[in-house]
Protein backbone atom coordinates (compact mmCIF):
# COMPACT_ATOMS: atom_id res chain seq x y z
CA UNK A 1 0.00 0.00 0.00
CA UNK A 2 1.04 3.35 -0.48
CA UNK A 3 2.77 5.63 2.35
CA UNK A 4 -0.22 8.02 2.11
CA UNK A 5 -3.00 7.63 5.28
CA UNK A 6 -6.54 8.33 3.89
CA UNK A 7 -7.80 11.39 5.90
CA UNK A 8 -11.55 11.06 6.78
CA UNK A 9 -12.76 14.95 7.67
CA UNK A 10 -15.46 14.44 10.57
CA UNK A 11 -18.49 17.03 10.25
CA UNK A 12 -22.08 17.10 10.93
CA UNK A 13 -23.18 13.49 9.17
CA UNK A 14 -24.53 10.79 12.15
CA UNK A 15 -20.95 9.11 13.75
CA UNK A 16 -21.88 5.60 12.18
CA UNK A 17 -21.50 7.03 8.46
CA UNK A 18 -18.11 7.68 9.33
CA UNK A 19 -17.55 4.79 11.28
CA UNK A 20 -18.32 3.07 7.31
CA UNK A 21 -16.24 5.07 6.06
CA UNK A 22 -12.99 4.38 8.31
CA UNK A 23 -14.04 0.40 7.73
CA UNK A 24 -14.00 0.82 4.24
CA UNK A 25 -10.46 2.10 4.32
CA UNK A 26 -9.38 -0.74 6.25
CA UNK A 27 -11.28 -3.42 4.17
CA UNK A 28 -9.18 -1.74 1.19
CA UNK A 29 -6.09 -2.40 2.51
CA UNK A 30 -5.14 0.25 4.33
CA UNK A 31 -3.03 -0.14 7.38
CA UNK A 32 -3.55 3.42 9.00
CA UNK A 33 -6.30 6.05 8.61
CA UNK A 34 -6.75 9.62 9.90
CA UNK A 35 -9.49 11.24 11.57
CA UNK A 36 -9.74 15.18 11.37
CA UNK A 37 -12.24 17.34 13.17
CA UNK A 38 -12.44 20.77 13.64
CA UNK A 39 -14.60 22.70 16.28
CA UNK A 40 -17.55 20.80 17.50
CA UNK A 41 -17.23 18.03 15.32
CA UNK A 42 -14.45 17.02 17.59
CA UNK A 43 -16.84 15.26 19.68
CA UNK A 44 -17.89 13.37 17.10
CA UNK A 45 -14.64 12.40 16.08
CA UNK A 46 -13.10 10.70 19.39
CA UNK A 47 -17.01 8.89 19.17
CA UNK A 48 -15.99 7.56 16.01
CA UNK A 49 -12.75 6.08 16.75
CA UNK A 50 -14.39 4.20 19.83
CA UNK A 51 -17.36 2.86 17.22
CA UNK A 52 -14.42 1.81 15.37
CA UNK A 53 -12.00 0.17 17.93
CA UNK A 54 -15.45 -2.30 18.30
CA UNK A 55 -16.59 -2.09 14.67
CA UNK A 56 -13.50 -3.11 13.17
CA UNK A 57 -11.28 -6.06 14.71
CA UNK A 58 -7.71 -5.43 16.32
CA UNK A 59 -8.11 -1.69 15.01
CA UNK A 60 -6.48 0.77 18.14
CA UNK A 61 -5.38 4.77 18.46
CA UNK A 62 -1.58 5.04 17.52
CA UNK A 63 -1.92 8.96 17.81
CA UNK A 64 -3.66 11.77 19.22
CA UNK A 65 -2.68 15.44 18.09
CA UNK A 66 -4.49 18.43 19.11
CA UNK A 67 -4.23 22.22 17.84
CA UNK A 68 -5.76 25.35 17.03
CA UNK A 69 -6.51 26.90 13.64
CA UNK A 70 -7.20 30.75 12.47
CA UNK A 71 -10.67 31.05 10.42
CA UNK A 72 -12.88 33.30 9.53
CA UNK A 73 -13.07 36.86 8.63
CA UNK A 74 -12.04 38.30 10.98
CA UNK A 75 -9.48 35.39 11.87
CA UNK A 76 -10.98 33.09 15.24
CA UNK A 77 -9.52 30.30 16.78
CA UNK A 78 -11.09 27.05 16.09
CA UNK A 79 -9.66 23.50 17.79
CA UNK A 80 -8.61 20.87 15.75
CA UNK A 81 -8.01 17.33 16.37
CA UNK A 82 -6.42 14.66 14.64
CA UNK A 83 -6.90 10.69 15.11
CA UNK A 84 -4.45 7.96 13.48
CA UNK A 85 -6.09 4.83 13.61
CA UNK A 86 -3.85 1.56 13.11
CA UNK A 87 -5.31 -1.79 12.19
CA UNK A 88 -2.89 -4.18 14.12
CA UNK A 89 -2.71 -8.25 12.60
Amino acid sequence: MSSEIPTILVGNKPAMHYVIAVAYQFNRGSDKVRLRARGRAISTAVTVAEMSKRVVPSVAVENIEIGTEMLGDPPRPVSTMEIILVKKE
